[in-house]
Parts: structure tokens; sequence; C-alpha cells
């Protein structure tokens, strides 16, 4: 019996790309291809504030995985993008005028387009990630009866647009990060009737993780906190920036704040704001393995990864308790604190520093909560579930030994 045919569509790929979606569907679709037959559908883009082309066009093969790169129409103008949002979100419009917002929002790619609806019948099914980008809104029209849908939605803005609610009832199943992201998009969309389930994402400990390696590598003495992510205004970094610097001025020890990733911001002059830009994953874990606390100031997640790979190395979190999502992973885990105010972020960050305080269980905590639900043998195997069922559905059974 033939395996399973997966197209997996996301809006760009690639190892040197970081952002939490894109991570997850890679993650998915390398180990997905050990037991199905797995292509990537994407754009030739790195830069999401851009979308211009950086890799070449065509088939390539990345990690046991192969890939399949389209050109976008046109590199998008981001600061005409925002007065166009800006506009939107505030003036009144029509249907037509977000639908053209989505298209300049990109990224748009007539080639990917024209691929995903010309190997319809080649494929059992299609992934398709993050809900506001054009490569899922265009595409999955296209194959809607064979569309996943990994949406990874959070509460912000766009996700009320009406353009938007009929997405959620086109795919033949949706797939979450967590349950506040699940209970988010059927209260907003009432799309309860598609058949869906919670996955998460699975995580490996890299057990080579050196604390003291990181710090000769790259000079840092002390303690500090540690930011991973994009360093862009859409995570909230620079509220992270404004409150670190206050809390310098009562601290009484030295500290750092360490930022590993590319930066979209100017960041400010203060010499205790390291910036170490793009790292590789090795010196990422080292680095969760050395800071006292890992920071998620971010406002908007469907899951945060950061925060459960912080957990892998044993080390607490404080996140922000105005992004349900984060929240939650907080309070099911016991693994990090939350704020919603500046005064709340001081008091935390505290509480997580004084040597006296077991700050350390909650890392360990939090350790043991990824243990139970992130394990890539639980993961997958829902995704087994998913598949079997779907597949079922159109009386081809799969094998016992795999999908």
């Amino acid at each position: 019996m033939t395996r399973l045919r997966l197209a997996i569509v996301v809006q760009r790929y690639g190892e040197e790309v970081n952002g939490g979606a894109e991570l997850h569907a890679r993650w998915v679709a390398e180990r997905l291809a050990a037991t199905a037959e797995v292509i990537v559908i994407t754009t030739c883009a790195v830069d999401f504030m851009t979308w211009a082309d950086h890799y070449p066009p065509g088939e390539s093969v990345l990690n046991g995985v192969t890939v399949h790169r389209f050109p976008v129409d046109a590199p998008r103008d981001w600061v005409a993008l925002q007065k166009q949002t800006g506009r939107l979100m505030i003036e009144r419009h029509t249907l037509f005028d977000e639908i053209q917002w989505l298209k300049d929002s990109g990224p748009y790619s007539t080639p990917l387009l024209e691929y995903i609806h010309k190997v319809y019948a080649d494929f059992d099914f299609f992934f398709f990630y993050t809900y506001h980008y054009a490569t899922a809104f265009f595409g999955m029209p296209l194959v809607s009866d064979k569309a996943i849908f990994v949406p990874t939605a959070h509460d912000d803005p766009y996700i009320r647009l009406p353009v938007f609610r009929a997405l959620f009832h086109l795919p033949r199943a949706i797939v979450y990060l967590s349950e506040p992201e699940k209970r988010l998009v059927q209260n907003l969309t009432q799309n309860n009737s598609r058949p869906s389930t919670v996955v998460g994402i699975g995580l490996e400990k890299c057990v080579e993780a050196s604390a003291e390696r990181f710090r000769q590598s790259y000079g840092i003495e002390g303690d500090f906190l540690l930011y991973v992510g994009r360093i862009h205004s859409s995570k909230n970094v620079p509220q992270l920036f404004d409150y670190f610097l206050r809390f310098l001025e009562q601290y009484e020890g030295q500290l750092q704040l360490v930022l590993v990733g590319k930066s979209h911001l100017d960041l400010p002059g203060d010499p205790s704001i390291v910036h170490l830009g793009f790292v590789s994953e090795q010196d990422k874990y080292d680095a969760l393995q050395a800071t006292k606390v890992t920071l998620m100031p971010s406002l908007y997640e469907s899951l945060s990864m950061i925060v459960l790979e912080s957990w892998l190395m044993g080390t607490p979190v404080l996140v922000n308790g105005r992004c349900e999502v984060l929240k939650y992973q907080c309070q099911q885990s016991n693994g990090g604190l939350y704020y919603t105010s500046y005064e709340e972020f001081e008091l935390a960050l505290n509480y997580l520093l004084d040597p006296e305080n077991p700050s350390q269980k909650l890392g360990q905590q939090g350790l043991q909560f990824v243990k139970d639900n992130y394990d890539w043998d639980i993961v997958l195997s829902k995704f087994e579930r998913l598949l079997e069922n779907l597949r079922s559905e159109i009386k081809v059974p799969l094998e016992k030994s795999g999908f």
C-alpha cells in the first residue's frame, strides 16, 4: 500500500527562518517524512518584512524533505503596508479592501498558487500554515476538501476582520497549537463543526548544552536575562527594553539583557543590552542553559516554542500575562511567572533573581510539563490519529506500521 502523500504550504521555509510558525512547519515536515511522502511548497523569501526573493526558485532538498520554492510577484513595502493597515483598522471599508490588503501583505506568488492547483490530485492532504498570510488565504480554497489548516492564530486585531471568518470553515480539519488558540478561533468564527485537534509541538533536548561554553563564546559574564526571537515591535520588544532599563535603576546587582535573533529595531545604546544576532541551535540551547530567566514580552502567541525550549533546559520564564497563551502555559506548568504591568514585572523579576527563592524549581516543573506534553512521540501520535480519521472518511485505510 502506498504511503500518504502530504504537501506542506508555508510562507517561508529554511534553517535561516526562526519564526515560530515556520519552525513548526519545518519540524513537522521533517518528522512526517519518516512515514509519509512529504514535500514543502513555499516562496523564495526569508525576510518577513519585504518578502524579497532570497533563495533560488525551483526544487531542492533540506534535511531529507523536498522543497519547491516559488518567487513572489513583488516584494512588499513595509512602510506603505503599515499605513494601509492603519486605514483598514479605523476607517470604513469593504470586503474587497480586506482582500486587497491580504494580497498586498503577501507573500503573494502566482506560480505558487498555480502549482497548488496543478498538483491537487497528486496529494492526499495539504497542510496550510498561518491564517493571515496570502499563501494560506489564497491557496487553501484551491484544495479545501484536502486541506488541514494550522492557523497559528492569536488574539490580534486581524483575526476579527470579516475576511477571515469563512477561511476557518473551509478546511477538512484544523490543527491548533494550544487550547487557548482553539477557544479563541471557535468563539470568534463559530467553526466548531470543523474536525480539529490540539497538537502542540514536539521538542528534543539538546543534551550537550553548556552554559560555560556560551559565556566563553560570547564573552558574557555575570547574570543575564535572555530574549530569543524576532526583535520587532510586533513582539512587544520596545516595552521589554523600557521595562528592563527601568528595572536596572532599582536593581542592586549587575545584570544584562541578551538578545538573540534578527533585529528590526534601533536598539538602545545602553551597554547592558547585548545583541548577538542570529545564532546556531547549539548556541541557543547553551544560552538557555546559562540565563537566569527567559523573557517573552509578546502579546500575541499561539504557542511559544522558546518558552518550551527554556523549560526543556530547566530554566524559568517570565512572560507577558496579557497574552492568554503565555499565561495559560505558565499556569498549566507552574514553570514561570507572568506580568501585566511594570510593577508586576519588577516584583516577578526580583523574585526570580533572588538566590534565596526556589526559582529553579519553577524551571524543573516546566521541564516536567514539557516531558509530559511535548514529546515528539506524543505529538506525532496526534497527527497520526488525525490523518487516520481523515483517510478513513475517504475509505483508504492506513497501514498499521505508519501513515
